[in-house]
């Protein structure tokens, strides 16, 4: 595992993010900052981050092989075999970006957590060969405080199960782990920003946040997503589009995470869930009505465009043995 190249904050008349080049690094593969300056990334493991109110009426679900699929309002639900996951996701990412490169010439993606390892499709036949990978811009949604080269740091997941394995560069955003968090934060949110400004991510006629073609997301046994957690002044941060957290419930205590006015402005969001223990929270987040004052994160996401729910069996018992 090669070491992290550290990150430099340059102020100048524009501020810049500057990568130092590693001679270490292979040349398949790139990074850019979000200020527009490409360096040689990836043998650098690095850490390189509305409320929802549900529609009383029963989905209608039919069975379709070995799912259970369901659709209401903007939202779909498919519960699977966990090991049928991969294929359905894949199938939904690669139409969503055929669909916006043809549209706008270039297709955003957020990543967050293990998601990703979902992913895996993609970097196998026939996709891997019929992406344009090259014209793929890849976000996180959340990391944490930790540096690239850690177990816990969210972009050397993505890395070790997906960039790494994208044959041609792809445009790849990370976040500074040289930083606080708070500034991390900051710069990061600066980045996107310019980004904005530059088209390269659109933006959301309603609310003139940044619009993400595609945000990946997971959600946790209490609802949590990105770095969004039930009672952390994060979740209420409105200003913001990229904010710190603090004292998170699990370690590590700090992360960056987008916040959920972003989130919300999303085209897009696939969320993937698996596991038994989650079976209860999605329940929640799932159900016609709401128990309790306070919801969790991931009731409160409400995008303004569409989104799906991927569920193994486990993550969707609950849900589908409901009265």
């Amino acid at each position: 595992m090669a070491t992290s190249t550290p990150f430099s904050l340059s102020c100048t008349s524009q501020t810049r993010l500057l990568y130092k080049k590693n001679p270490m690094q292979p040349s398949h593969n790139t990074t850019l900052s979000l200020f527009g300056h490409k360096s040689l990334l990836c043998n650098n493991p690095l850490r390189c981050n509305r409320a929802f109110t549900p529609v009383v009426m029963k989905p209608k679900r039919a069975h379709v092989g070995v799912s259970v699929k369901a659709q209401w309002n903007n939202r779909s639900i498919e519960v699977l075999d966990k090991q049928h996951i991969p294929v359905s996701l894949a199938k939904y990412v690669f139409d969503l970006s055929e669909k916006f490169i043809k549209e706008k010439g270039s297709f955003t993606i957020v990543l967050s957590g293990d998601s990703v390892k979902y992913l895996k499709m993609l970097v196998e036949p026939p996709y891997i060969n019929t992406i344009q990978w090259s014209k793929w811009h890849v976000f996180w949604a959340d990391e944490k405080a930790v540096p690239k080269t850690h177990l816990d740091s969210n972009y050397k997941h993505a890395y070790d199960r997906f960039i790494s394995k994208v044959p041609i560069p792809m445009n790849v955003y990370t976040i500074d782990d040289a930083l606080s968090a708070d500034i991390a934060a900051d710069v990061y949110e600066i980045g996107i920003k310019i980004k904005v400004d530059s088209k390269v991510i659109a933006s959301s006629q309603n609310s003139r946040l940044p619009k993400f073609d595609l945000m990946l997301l997971d959600m946790g046994s209490e609802g949590q997503l990105a770095g969004l957690f039930r009672g952390n002044p994060a979740l209420t941060e409105t200003r913001k589009w990229v904010t710190a957290v603090k004292n998170a419930p699990s370690p590590p205590a700090e992360r960056i995470t987008l916040t959920l006015p972003v989130i919300n402005a999303s085209s897009n969001i696939a969320m993937v869930v698996t596991g038994a223990g989650k079976a209860n929270a999605v329940l929640n987040a799932l159900a016609e009505g709401q128990e309790g004052d306070e919801k969790m994160p991931v009731q409160l996401v409400s995008p303004e465009g569409e989104m799906k729910w991927f569920l193994d069996k486990g993550a969707g018992s609950m849900y589908l043995n409901r009265s």
